[in-house]
């Protein structure tokens, strides 16, 4: 089945918004937001609690001045500028004047350790380096030893940086200065610089999170990134009036197109917060008017609700509940423009007054008119929950090689079991095994240094493969995504085995920050499951439960019941769905530490990495499917300063309730 939209114009022009001809380059839409918006806010950043603000014509001026800096220390066209560092309006900033002097940013995680760092900058040959802090500097000096050749060290806080050897080191603002300084020098070389960007021209290198191998280097041109913009702007009706708070990885191709791309083409305001603990309450006195978030950040929002409710007085819970019950009644219907009673919609009025708008003032999304999650799936739960607030939360499917967008779903036609229709621009194909492909503007350009991989994932036609299974739903048009391809296989007795699916309906309970779902190939499904200390140790505090370590609180047998009601309330709604009936849980195990980054057992956008979890927890996989009750276990951990250690603990692992498939569901699966 195929659905297509009318691919954008491939001509050199990119279509503006009153229909004349935008700037081909980011630079170009940097310097037409000065024309069109020179006082309007463009940046703001909180530091030590006081908010800042750039105007664009301001933050153009900063830009410039990095930019002839960087040429004044010798950066190249086509160079690599590696930046590493929070959301800091200077970290844009250093973006935009990497590709005004013709080189090409590439953002890094900045939780990255050295060894990570070490790959990267070693793979796209970084010359230059713009680090946030002293310990970006320290992991950058780390990775240094395994042979990357970086020429310049630039930092943006100075803070504990005295000491060092500034042979190869400076403070931002020195480049600047000298940049300045040396102005009346590089004018013409920078002039030029700038007007040799074209649209085909290198826009960022964004590097995937290596879910299954080393992270491969995404090259995306200024035609993707400002197409892409241009488009899903146009979509949502984005205009210079908003307002977009920056908080997620620079390195993740999402952050870069709502910070940089859509900010850039719209004219709007980005936002940084001072730091991840202040980001709610800074969140709250911004109120973002575009808000993205991926579902884990819902989930936590969701789940603080939830505890907070759970330490209210009587009344306050009675309202909540008695407000949620009607909100998710009606509220979808009103978000949607459909008709709804006037009794309903009284009750929701007053419902809003005095429970939803409290809470979403509380959430800081009472100013957000379009909001968006993806990365993964989201909990159909945790989506019905937030639209019916009122909150205009939808969902979209992208990847970094589609610079973000390949569906969305349009106001009125929003579901949580499906991510939308196409994007405009873009054209959507599953083939006969069920992967998704799309071709569209945003395509990228090439996995740099890996023809192998570019040719195997985009053919010769611009058709690009996601790795996802999917489908499209013949009456709406929307596409469902079921799985990642590969993940997607079979129970032993042919029923459909997809994980995603039932770890997120797990993950909607608050208790449960992250779920592995194992089963492919066997007689029936287990289960791995990390608890969420914010939520558990909650619970244990109001019911005076001791516990001294993550560890101790995971084995409580009272954890365990709760956890086993959880996975036994999942089954119960499996039970019914014609497709997804076999992936019921009947074995599960609480583990004795959180899935890490640091340990390899998850991506740095928290994607759970299948085959290590398989590799590494071989042994307690194995208990679950031989009948035992309890596995000691020995398991390798990363400390906060690098140091390796062993965690030994005994596991204890217990049966789940599965239901009997509904009447009418053994037919319905074997039709489908």
């Amino acid at each position: 089945m195929t659905a297509h939209a009318t691919p954008a114009a491939r001509a050199d022009a990119i279509i503006a918004p009153d229909g004349g001809n935008a700037p081909v380059s980011m630079p170009g839409l940097l310097a037409r937001n000065v024309a069109l918006h020179a006082g309007r806010p463009a940046w703001r950043e909180k530091e030590f609690g006081i908010w800042q603000s750039w105007t664009w014509a301001e933050a153009a001026a900063e830009v410039r001045a990095l930019a002839l800096g960087l040429l004044d220390l010798g950066l190249q066209p086509g160079e690599h500028v590696a930046i590493i560092g929070r959301n800091r309006p200077a970290h844009y900033w250093a973006m935009l004047a990497a590709q005004m002097c013709g080189a090409v940013p590439v953002p890094l995680y900045q939780d990255a350790v050295a060894a990570e760092l070490a790959y990267v900058l070693d793979h796209c040959h970084a010359r230059f380096v713009i680090a946030g802090d002293q310990e970006q500097v320290d992991k950058v000096i780390e990775a240094e030893a395994a042979g990357s050749g970086i020429a310049r060290m630039i930092y943006t806080d100075k803070r504990g940086m005295r000491k060092y050897d500034h042979k190869r080191l400076s403070w931002l603002a020195d480049v600047q200065a000298a940049g300045l300084a040396a102005e009346a020098r590089l004018r013409p070389e920078l002039d030029a610089r700038i007007a040799a960007l074209g649209a085909d021209s290198t826009c960022v290198m964004l590097y995937t999170s290596g879910t299954t191998g080393k992270p491969k280097g995404v090259v995306l041109s200024n035609r993707n990134v400002i197409e892409t913009a241009r488009a899903s702007a146009a979509f949502d009706n984005l205009g210079a009036s908003d307002d977009v708070l920056a908080y997620l990885p620079m390195a993740w191709v999402g952050d870069y197109i709502f910070s940089v791309g859509q900010a850039l083409w719209c004219g709007f305001c980005v936002n940084c917060p001072e730091s991840p603990s202040t980001m709610m309450t800074d969140m709250r006195e911004i109120g973002p008017s575009y808000f993205f978030a991926p579902p884990r950040v819902f989930e936590g929002q969701l789940t603080s609700v939830m505890i907070r409710m759970e330490d209210a007085g009587r009344v306050k819970r009675w309202m909540f509940r008695r407000g949620m019950a009607l909100a998710r009644r009606v509220g979808p219907a009103i978000l949607d423009g459909r008709g709804v009673g006037p009794m309903d919609r009284l009750a929701y009025g007053l419902g809003r007054l005095f429970v939803f708008g409290p809470l979403k003032n509380t959430l800081g999304l009472s100013r957000v008119r379009v909001g968006y999650t993806a990365g993964e799936a989201i909990g159909p739960e945790i989506f019905d929950f937030y639209r019916s607030l009122g909150i205009n939360l939808k969902q979209l499917y992208g990847q970094t090689e589609a610079t973000v967008f390949i569906t969305q779903q349009p106001d009125g036609e929003v579901r949580p079991d499906t991510v939308g229709v196409p994007s405009p621009g873009v054209e959507l194909r599953i083939a006969p095994s069920g992967e998704v492909f799309y071709r569209s503007p945003g395509s990228f350009v090439e996995y740099y240094r890996n023809p192998e991989s570019t040719a195997a994932t985009k053919d010769a036609e611009g058709w690009v493969a996601t790795g996802d299974a999917g489908f499209i739903d013949a009456a709406t048009g929307h596409l469902r995504i079921i799985d990642r391809a590969k993940d997607v296989g079979k129970m032993a007795n042919g029923a459909l085995f997809a994980p995603k699916y039932v770890e997120n309906k797990l993950k909607f309970y608050p208790d449960i920050l992250e779920a592995v779902v194992l089963g492919n190939g066997r007689e029936f499904c287990t289960a791995l499951i990390n608890i969420d200390l914010t939520a558990v140790a909650n619970w244990a505090e109001r019911n005076n439960i001791a516990y001294a370590s993550y560890q101790e609180l995971a084995a409580h047998p009272r954890v365990y019941a709760t956890i086993r009601g959880h996975i036994e309330a999942v089954n119960e709604s499996l039970a019914s769905d014609p497709i997804l009936s076999g992936c019921q849980v009947a074995r599960f195990l609480v583990l004795h530490k959180e899935l890490d980054a640091d340990d390899g057992e998850m991506t740095r956008t928290r994607k759970v990495k299948r085959g290590v979890i398989s590799d590494k927890f071989a042994d307690l996989i194995e208990a679950l499917y031989d009948g035992r009750s309890s596995v000691y276990t020995e398991t390798e951990v990363t400390y906060e300063d690098g140091r390796k250690g062993k965690l030994k603990a005994t596991l204890h692992l217990e049966d789940a309730r599965v239901f009997p498939v509904a009447p009418g569901v053994d037919a319905a699966r074997a039709a489908a």
